[in-house]
């Protein structure tokens, strides 16, 4: 449950510290003019539904809706949020120079198990007054939500605490992810190495070395972010609560002959 500080009794670090949420996700100061916003909307919008579509393409759309505005401010708005044409997903993890970089160990590997290969990545989520991003861990093979946490900056932090809260649930053989900074820090490796985890991170512009998860962002955007308007951070908390406890719990799946997530999670390991 997201918490704000509605009682003086209990400070906000306190109450993060016993629910083992990252502080970092409580607070939140909008920062994005509001027209800004909108077109940043607009161009998520559109580049979830075709991420190979670059600035050229998304000015005409855009043009087509009615915002006239050069294609130099479409592209300062796609810097902005991270994204370009052909990956097909938000560069929110950027590379560290100094940080270890494992191999990718998924190619040609047949997911035959729970907890066989997890997975995890960062995407935004809009609210009125601008950007929060959230990470998630799932199961490959089930496609299990087993953990996500929201916060208004790219910190390592907020991933560190989904990584605890994944694995008070199971133990992966692999585990991916980009080779974004947050990943690759020595906390968050060293996590992982402590439990004997294999470390597998993607080919740099190899867009779908994770694909179930840019599958899940799809559906967690169209099903849930964009039928919505969240006014803070804690209304999006909320919703997002709502729709991974769908997600997992009562969303059919066509890959898993229409069954939920959990079911096919917890009757295989």
């Amino acid at each position: 449950m997201f918490i704000e500080k509605a009682n003086n009794l209990i400070s906000i670090s306190r109450q993060c510290e016993l629910l083992g949420i990252s502080q970092s996700s409580v607070y939140y100061t909008p920062k994005i003019n509001r027209a800004d916003l909108q077109l940043e909307q607009e161009i998520d919008e559109i580049y979830t539904g075709s991420p190979f579509y670059g600035s050229r393409r998304i000015q005409a759309i855009l043009s087509g809706k009615g915002f006239f505005i050069g294609r130099r401010k479409v592209q300062s708005l796609m810097k902005n949020l991270g994204i370009e044409a052909i990956y097909p997903k938000p560069k929110l993890s950027t590379k560290h120079p100094d940080h270890k970089i494992y191999p990718y160990l998924l190619k040609g590997l047949s997911i035959t198990k729970a907890n066989q290969v997890w997975s995890t990545d960062i995407t935004y989520i809009r609210t009125k007054h601008g950007w929060v991003y959230l990470v998630a861990v799932m199961d490959w093979y089930s496609r299990f939500v087993l953990s996500w946490e929201l916060s208004n900056t790219l910190d390592m932090e907020f991933c560190l605490v989904a990584l605890r809260k994944a694995l008070s649930i199971g133990k992966p053989d692999i585990f991916n992810s980009d080779q974004g900074s947050q990943f690759t820090s020595k906390n968050f490796t060293a996590e992982l190495e402590s439990k004997q985890i294999k470390i597998s991170m993607d080919g740099r512009g190899r867009a779908y070395d994770n694909i179930f998860i840019e599958r899940l962002w799809r559906s967690v955007k169209y099903e849930e972010v964009y039928l919505n308007e969240y006014m803070t951070v804690s209304d999006a908390y909320s919703g997002l609560s709502k729709y991974f406890e769908f997600y997992n719990e009562r969303r059919p799946h066509q890959s898993l002959r229409y069954k939920a997530p959990t079911k096919i999670y917890f009757s295989t390991i």
